[in-house]
């Protein structure tokens, strides 16, 4: 049990470093500046999305493989370099920067970006491999959050040095260059 747990909890916290979650949980604490509910939500975003992506295990590697697949994942990449670019509206009002408002901001897009992510693929190998849905996913949430959480509390106290729209610039670049480098490398 302790290896399945372990690899599983190595493996995610050393692909998470530099990943697009990452990346997403600077952005969201350098807007919000509400460590609690980014975290929290990061935790449940990640528990429900390594569940399914343990529970599913084998087939959603397998299924992942597809070049359909992997140019879909590049041109969303691409798409979210765009959406990274344009300011929120919510930066006006103060409803967004409720705790529940910031924990379900940070819970629905770390679910959504964690699809088809690199950590979440590997959940799913270390499902097949371990044939242990709980320990796997208990894991890498570990592995997340063990990545996760100096994230958010850095990217709080970065934002004192570094403007919110070079973060933005910065978060499009890195999206758009990942997005092109998933579409060459699947037609490629």
């Amino acid at each position: 049990m302790f290896d399945a747990f372990g690899m599983s909890a190595l493996v995610v916290a050393i692909a998470e470093i530099g990943d697009k979650t990452q990346l997403l949980a600077i952005v969201l604490a350098a807007k919000y500046r509400k460590p609690v509910p980014i975290i929290l939500g990061i935790l449940a975003a990640t528990l429900a999305n390594h569940a399914l992506a343990a529970g599913a295990g084998y087939y959603v590697a397998a299924w992942l493989t597809g070049q359909a697949f992997r140019i879909a994942v590049g041109v969303a990449f691409v798409v979210m370099a765009g959406w990274a670019l344009i300011p929120d509206k919510a930066d006006d009002g103060a409803a967004s920067r409720r705790y529940d408002g910031v924990f379900l901001t940070t819970l629905i897009a770390f679910f959504f970006v964690e699809i088809g992510d690199k950590t979440q693929i590997a959940t799913s190998l270390l499902a097949a491999r371990y044939h242990d849905v709980l320990v796997v996913t208990a894991g890498t949430t570990i592995g997340m959050m063990i990545a996760n959480i100096p994230a958010v509390l850095f990217g709080e106290a970065i934002t004192k040095v570094v403007p919110l729209h070079v973060v933005r610039i910065a978060a499009a670049v890195l999206f758009a260059a990942i997005g092109i480098w998933v579409i060459v490398g699947a037609v490629g």
